[in-house]
C-alpha cells in the first residue's frame, strides 16, 4: 500500500464464517460515508469474495492466468460504486472462476492487492479478512500497519467461541481491538414489535464481552437494510471517534 493510500487501515475479522461479517463491513463503509468519510474497502477474502455480488459488480470473462510482477508504477484502480472505493480478487478473476493459486503464492497475491492499489485520499480502509486465523491473516499483519481491528459476531456460543480464537491471534500480533459488533442480534416482528431471538445467546462468561471487548452496536435482523441505518451510524461514530481520539480510547 503506498504511503498516505488510508490515514486509517481497519481489519473486519471473525472467528468462523456465517456470522454477516462482509455484509457488516459493506453496511458500516455506508455508515462511515454518512459521517463524511471517504471510505475504501479491501476484500481479502481470496477464495469467497462476497463484496462484487453484494455491489452487483462482477467480471464476466475468466483470467487466463495472474501476473505477479508488475514493474514501474503501474497500479490496479479500485472500482467505485456509491460512493465507496472497492478492491477485490473478484474482479481480476471470472465471476465463476475458482482462485487456484499454490498455497505459496497466495501470500504474493495478497500483497499485490494491497500494495499495487491506486486508493485515492481515504480516510479509512476497511479490510473485509476471510473468517479464521491462517495464512492470509497472518500475512496481512506483516504487510499494513493496521489501526485496529473489529471483530463480528453472532449471539450463539460457537461464534464467540471462536471469535475469542481470533483475538487471541490479534493480540499475538500486536494488532489493537477497536471493538466488536453483534450481527443478526434478535428480531423484531414486523406486526407486533415483539423482539424474538432467532440465536439464543450463550453464557455470558464465555462471550467476547466478558474478555474485554467493548461492544460496538447490536444489529438486529431485518431483510430492509435500511432499517439498520440507527445502529450502523452509532457504531460508526464510536469508530470515528476511537480512531481519531486513540489516547482517549
Amino acid at each position: 500500500m503506498s504511503e498516505g493510500a488510508a490515514r486509517h487501515v481497519v481489519a473486519v475479522g471473525s472467528g468462523k464464517g456465517g456470522v454477516g461479517k462482509s455484509t457488516v463491513t459493506l453496511q458500516l463503509a455506508y455508515a462511515l460515508r454518512r459521517q463524511g468519510w471517504n471510505v475504501g474497502i479491501l476484500d481479502a477474502d481470496l477464495y469467497g469474495p462476497d463484496i462484487p455480488l453484494m455491489l452487483d459488480l462482477k467480471r464476466e470473462r475468466d483470467a487466463k492466468r495472474w501476473d505477479f510482477w508488475r514493474g514501474g508504477d503501474v497500479r490496479l484502480d479500485p472500482l467505485e460504486r456509491n460512493g465507496l472505493q472497492v478492491m477485490s480478487v473478484g474482479f481480476l478473476i471470472g465471476e465463476r472462476q475458482g482462485l487456484t493459486l499454490a498455497a505459496p503464492l497466495l501470500g504474493a497475491a495478497l500483497r499485490q492487492l494491497v500494495t499495487q492499489v491506486a486508493w485515492h485520499g481515504l480516510d479509512v480502509l476497511l479490510v473485509d479478512l476471510p473468517p479464521g486465523t491462517a495464512d492470509l491473516q497472518q500475512q496481512l499483519v506483516g504487510v499494513v500497519a493496521l489501526a485496529g481491528a473489529i471483530v463480528v459476531v453472532s449471539p450463539q456460543d460457537v461464534a464467540h467461541l471462536d471469535a475469542r480464537k481470533f483475538l487471541h491471534f490479534l493480540r499475538e500480533a500486536n494488532v489493537r481491538v477497536l471493538g466488536g459488533v453483534e450481527n443478526m442480534s434478535g428480531l423484531l416482528c414486523p406486526h407486533c414489535g415483539e423482539r424474538v431471538e432467532v440465536f439464543p445467546p450463550g453464557p455470558a462468561d464465555r462471550s467476547i464481552w466478558a474478555d474485554g471487548v467493548p461492544l460496538l452496536g447490536r444489529i438486529p435482523l431485518d431483510p430492509d437494510l435500511t432499517n439498520q441505518e440507527p445502529e450502523l451510524d452509532g457504531i460508526a461514530r464510536q469508530l470515528v471517534d476511537v480512531l481519531e481520539h486513540p489516547a482517549a480510547a
